[in-house]
């Protein structure tokens, strides 16, 4: 009897145990609904910010429109960093996003992505429109901001209307990308923030004047668990050390 009594205190003090060692696992960890064109900037982020912080961070890349859907419907992210301001506001309103933190932490540029054309000059207006460019790689303008933004830019050079037949469409920007690299596009309209050192001399960054301001912004799902260490990652994007990283990729920094 007290054998079984002993056995059952052990049992219970393992299982304790065992919990306690979750729930701390738990608390250091946050995942993170992320627009695919920060991919590369906030994985480089998201190392600093563990080797400063001991937390774990985990992101979920997609275009913000599909992301966004998916918090509405109760995804488990503790936070969602958009590539347009609009879905966070709309969140809001639904109750999906916390009402009293929601930060503007970039502004994403746009340009034109041609590696595999010889030419170092390029002209948009000229070359699009050429026969020898047959598909143009976008981001799909319902969901994505940045596909939005491309088809913005493509109506207001006046040029939409020529080309929207070449123009195929990806689920997100950093799809994009993947079909230009890959050759199953020969163009592509991209986000800087996904464009290599190596291969920046094949992107023509477009006038910002062409489309509406492409606001990245981060808001804290109503779901989240750990909304403290969410606050702790955007606080960290907006230091100088996650600012000076934005700059590197190509993001523009939003004055205060």
């Amino acid at each position: 009897m007290i054998a079984n009594k002993v056995s059952l205190l052990l049992l219970s003090v393992t299982l304790l145990f065992v919990t306690g060692c979750n729930n701390q696992a738990q608390k250091n960890e946050i995942t993170i609904a992320a627009a695919s064109d920060v991919y590369l900037a906030f994985t480089e982020i998201g190392e600093l910010f563990k080797e400063e912080t001991g937390i774990n961070v985990t992101f979920s890349f997609g275009s913000t429109g599909q992301l966004s859907k998916q918090i509405e419907e109760g995804a488990p992210f503790d936070l969602f960093a958009a590539a347009n301001d609009s879905f966070i506001r709309d969140l809001s309103e639904k109750k999906s996003i916390i009402s009293d933190y929601q930060k503007i932490y970039a502004i994403g540029r746009l340009g034109v992505y041609y590696p595999h054309l010889e030419t170092m000059d390029f002209n948009v207006n000229q070359q699009l429109l050429d026969t020898t460019i047959k598909t143009i790689a976008i981001a799909n303008p319902e969901h994505a901001p940045y596909g939005k933004a491309a088809k913005e830019a493509l109506e207001s050079m006046g040029i939409w209307d020529q080309v929207k037949e070449k123009v195929v469409y990806a689920e997100n920007i950093r799809q994009a990308y993947q079909f230009v690299e890959t050759g199953n596009a020969d163009v592509g309209i991209i986000a800087r923030a996904l464009i290599e050192e190596q291969t920046v001399d094949k992107f023509l960054l477009l006038d910002s004047q062409t489309h509406q301001p492409i606001t990245q912004t981060f808001g804290i799902p109503a779901q989240s668990k750990n909304k403290a260490f969410s606050k702790q990652f955007v606080d960290f994007v907006m230091s100088d050390t996650g600012q000076e990283i934005l700059i590197k990729y190509g993001f523009e920094i939003p004055q205060e």
